[in-house]
């Protein structure tokens, strides 16, 4: 299925003539659950993983404080069956059990956790993006970008530490049978729920605090704005600003490209650590497709037709992923040569 972005309450580079130039193109993924393979763009699904490459593993040591009942990816899987469940039961008769002897047993057995594991870590698939399906900036030589992450918090930034692979998918003859899986993971939102992707491409434009002052200044400006008409955007937002920050720059959700949403922190420098040039964004992971104050993203097709998150899920979290209570991952990339290292910032 397709998903289609609503049009923006007003053309907000037509009000403001300086913004133009700094428009720039992301691309939304709009992750749904589903069945995906090692040859389509998804979240959390396999990957087209070579069976002569090593799969990667986390070597540091790990902090059993900040995760004192950890459980193993097949806990959270069946976890996930039980709600699904026990909900479904619920629709079709309220006066069902919530829960059947076997699910509460199941249910007691998950809350107990496993033991820890302090060995290294095989690391989780969490993107597999196709650049047939989806632009990014990539290596000349590769059109398949593989994202995987250690399910455990690391001290700089308390989510999850990413590792980045380029591969040419023509190259890739032989695949690795049964990828290992990490024993315990820390927390259940660390696991995705498989997705398959429909990319859509939306403009957007910088965040006030990278705009210099002048153009800050003329978007405060509330004679600028009295010259919309208030019904296109009243409904929307409280004053210019949320309206600029949380409807018009910025589509939450995952997405590709654009530019790097900033909160809670100001914006920072993100020079290269190989070379110096300034990164750009390249993949956006999010806790959520929309929140209380982005609902004019929400795509068309699902205002008319709502599809229900997984359950437990909040606000379009299709994927059940969670990063420090409802922030971003945004992964920055070299332009020079994206296969420099990366930087990531949760925000």
């Amino acid at each position: 299925m397709s998903f289609t972005t609503p049009p923006r309450p007003f053309d907000v580079a037509a009000l403001f003539p300086e913004l133009a130039p700094l428009a720039r193109t992301a691309t939304r993924l709009h992750p749904r659950p589903g069945a995906p393979t090692v040859h389509d763009s998804s979240v959390g699904g396999p990957l087209l993983w070579p069976a002569d490459k090593p799969w990667p593993y986390c070597d540091e040591a790990h902090d059993r404080r900040a995760a004192p009942v950890v459980h193993s990816p097949d806990d959270v899987r069946l976890l996930r069956r039980v709600w699904t469940a026990s909900a479904e039961r619920l629709h079709l008769d309220p006066e069902a059990p919530e829960w059947t002897p076997e699910e509460l047993e199941t249910l007691e057995r998950i809350k107990a956790g496993r033991p820890w594991f302090d060995g290294p870590i095989p690391l989780l698939p969490v993107a597999q993006l196709y650049a047939r399906d989806i632009p990014f900036p990539r290596p000349p030589d590769a059109d398949l970008l593989q994202v995987l992450w250690c399910p455990f918090d690391h001290a700089e930034h308390a989510s999850p530490r990413t590792a980045l692979f380029w591969r040419s998918s023509a190259t890739v003859t032989e695949l690795l049978d049964a990828p290992p899986e990490p024993p315990i993971v820390q927390l259940g939102y660390y696991l995705p729920e498989p997705c398959l992707l429909s990319p859509e491409q939306v403009t957007e434009y910088p965040n006030p605090l990278e705009l210099d002052k002048e153009l800050r200044d003329q978007l405060d400006d509330m004679s600028r704005w009295e010259t919309i008409d208030p019904a296109l955007y009243n409904t929307y937002a409280y004053d210019p600003g949320e309206l600029y920050l949380n409807n018009l720059c910025h589509a939450p959700g995952w997405k590709t490209g654009g530019w790097t949403r900033w909160d809670p922190t100001d914006p920072i420098p993100r020079p290269c650590p190989e070379c110096g040039t300034e990164e750009v964004p390249l993949l956006t992971i999010a806790s959520t497709e929309w929140d209380g104050g982005t609902g004019t993203w929400i795509p068309e097709e699902e205002r008319t037709d709502p599809v229900p998150p997984p359950l437990g899920a909040r606000d379009g979290n299709f994927t059940l992923i969670d990063i420090v209570g409802g922030h971003n991952l945004q992964l920055h990339a070299c332009p020079a040569d994206p296969s420099h290292p990366h930087i990531e910032l949760v925000q």
